[in-house]
């Protein structure tokens, strides 16, 4: 149980509010006692940790309006009645209107402690999903979408940055799973053209009788089946972002279509003789070395040079190791707050699992693991699905080390000095590590 929670209990008579306190006190369930609920509404704030616990019968405010007050200031905050004998049917009315539960005098220690429990419970598990959601609203930087403090992703982010608010096509370059599309979202959300369309085209994914009519867009009865204009991908993308994935599996024919309009700034629609002018930032994504393709005639080279203009390179997850505890963090609270689970504790063996996993299948399935262990199932799927080596013990000693330096300068805010003394480290140590580690402070 949460020990940051506490039990409120409001009752006037002073005998049953000191068995209440005993009760959970020998239970080790922090509470305080207050007589009224003029009282209690002046100990309940906005963001009271914890439940209350009140009579129906008070001086003053009764319980049932002091359940209303409550319920008007944090709707999900546990209130549970105490009744009389002849109380029942209030009580259940009370319910209705919100309450947690109620209780009816004389109530046993057990029937106290029991209720408590499952309230704090229930307040722990929401005030945690609530901390969630405010983490993950808050978490709409640069930083907290491009997750990471290795070296490559700290270059990656200055580069997003640098790039993002300009009209340069960009050609991004790795491997399955590795967040292409994030990074092409995160250069449209950074840009002037944010208010517009972000344009998403799967390039490998669309057989290649329908592909120019989905990019390209056309007019009604430009062929069989067309029985009314459809805008392409490209006019949509207009003012915005067209994001072309896999663009390697682009057919030869319509990389000379894609290249005209890029050159031009206007497209035709099949059927159509009339031009339409198009001004889109074009970001293509692929995972394979379109310069080596151009080379074997295999991509067309005027549009490998058209689109990388600016090419981003995102490294697979085991060539930085030092960011895989920080992204599963990361997955876990959002899984957890998506299952409405409590948020699990890592442990040794399942840090060492992950940190000497290859991770083929990159990010991907780094989140995909995340959300496993957020459901309470083992890791990987089969026992020795994951490699039993793959890292040295000194690599994965640098990369934990360089993982928890860099979660204490984040907590200090960049402060060497701070986060010495949280580490228990001479400060001289961790100038000389942060600088080995190419960390910022």
């Amino acid at each position: 149980m949460n020990h940051d929670l506490t039990v409120l209990i409001v009752e006037d008579d002073p005998h049953v509010l000191l068995g209440c306190q005993q009760a959970l006190g020998l239970e080790d369930i922090p509470c305080i006692g207050v007589g009224s609920a003029e009282d209690a509404l002046a100990q309940v704030g906005e963001n009271f940790p914890g439940i209350v616990i009140s009579d129906i019968r008070l001086p003053g405010i009764d319980g049932l309006e002091l359940l209303t007050r409550l319920k008007a200031r944090d709707r999900s905050l546990p209130v549970v009645l105490i009744t009389g004998h002849g109380d029942i049917s209030m009580a259940v009315g009370a319910m209705q209107k919100g309450a947690y539960d109620f209780m009816e005098k004389p109530f046993s220690p057990e029937r106290l402690v029991d209720v408590a429990r499952r309230a704090l419970e229930q307040r722990g598990l929401a005030r945690e999903v609530s901390s969630l959601r405010r983490q993950l609203a808050e978490r709409d930087s640069l930083e907290g979408r491009i997750i990471g403090r290795s070296p490559a992703m700290q270059n990656l982010r200055e580069l997003i940055a640098n790039v993002a608010d300009t009209s340069a096509n960009v050609l991004i370059e790795g491997e399955t799973g590795t967040g292409k599309e994030l990074v092409a979202r995160c250069l449209h959300d950074f840009s002037r053209r944010h208010a517009h369309q972000f344009v998403a085209l799967n390039c490998g994914g669309l057989p290649e009788n329908l592909f120019e009519s989905e990019i390209f867009g056309h007019e009604a009865n430009a062929f069989t089946g067309a029985g009314k204009r459809r805008i392409g991908k490209i006019e949509h993308a207009h003012d915005g972002t067209l994001f072309l994935d896999e663009v390697e599996s682009m057919p030869i024919n319509l990389q000379i279509k894609l290249l005209r309009v890029l050159q031009e700034r206007t497209l035709e629609r099949l059927g159509s003789n009339q031009s339409v002018a198009v001004d889109c930032r074009v970001i293509a994504a692929t995972k394979s070395d379109l310069d080596e393709l151009s080379r074997a005639n295999q991509f067309r080279s005027d549009l490998y040079y058209r689109l990388n203009v600016v090419t981003l390179e995102l490294p697979p997850l085991r060539e930085r190791r030092e960011d895989i505890l920080q992204l599963f963090e990361h997955f876990l609270q959002q899984s957890s707050l998506r299952f409405d689970r409590a948020v699990p504790e890592l442990d040794n063996q399942t840090v060492s699992i992950l940190m000497s996993h290859d991770w083929p299948g990159n990010v991907r399935e780094l989140r995909n693991v995340a959300e496993r262990f957020a459901l309470g199932l083992p890791v990987f799927k089969k026992s020795g699905s994951h490699p039993a080596q793959g890292l040295g013990f000194a690599e994965a000693v640098e990369a934990f080390e360089r993982n928890l330096l860099g979660d204490a300068l984040q907590r200090s805010g960049g402060n060497l000095t701070q986060a010495s003394q949280e580490l228990g480290m001479a400060k001289t140590t961790l100038f000389d590590k942060v600088k080995k580690y190419g960390l910022s402070h």
